[in-house]
């Protein structure tokens, strides 16, 4: 069965959370807390899945204003479908869904540095990052 991708289509909360585990974006991610996963779905400007028939096997998840800039929070594709162009695929229909004026950023994984470049990403080192208590 090919896979079908969609910008409209968005998944369930479980499929999400199972998503992330089975990519193991889960070990960076707060999928034990179902509110803050939900917020992370309910409020992304654009989401842009990938599906084989009823099973969700990745995931763009972007937070942009379509026209200057994107932040291209999650990406995530199942651990049996990796390698196979689905990530690709999900960056390419997400700038498709942007202005030609807007760029795209993201934080990497530390073990998807690798990866980034070969899909037209430059390193910048000039980031800052503040995160909340804990």
């Amino acid at each position: 069965m090919p896979i079908t991708y969609s910008s409209s289509r968005r998944p369930t909360l479980d499929q999400v959370i199972e998503l992330y585990r089975i990519s193991t974006l889960g070990e960076r991610r707060p999928i034990e807390d179902r509110h803050v996963m939900q917020g992370m779905i309910d409020n992304a400007d654009l989401i842009v899945t990938a599906w084989n028939g009823g099973d969700l096997v990745g995931i763009a998840q972007t937070l942009t204003d379509y026209t200057y800039c994107a932040y291209l929070a999650d990406l995530a594709v199942h651990i049996e479908w990796q390698r196979r162009g689905i990530g690709v695929e999900l960056i390419e229909i997400t700038k498709r869904c942007l202005e030609p004026t807007c760029f795209v950023t993201l934080l990497s994984a530390p073990a998807a540095n690798d990866y980034y470049p070969h899909v037209g990403f430059e390193h910048n080192p000039r980031a800052w990052t503040w995160w909340p208590p804990r």
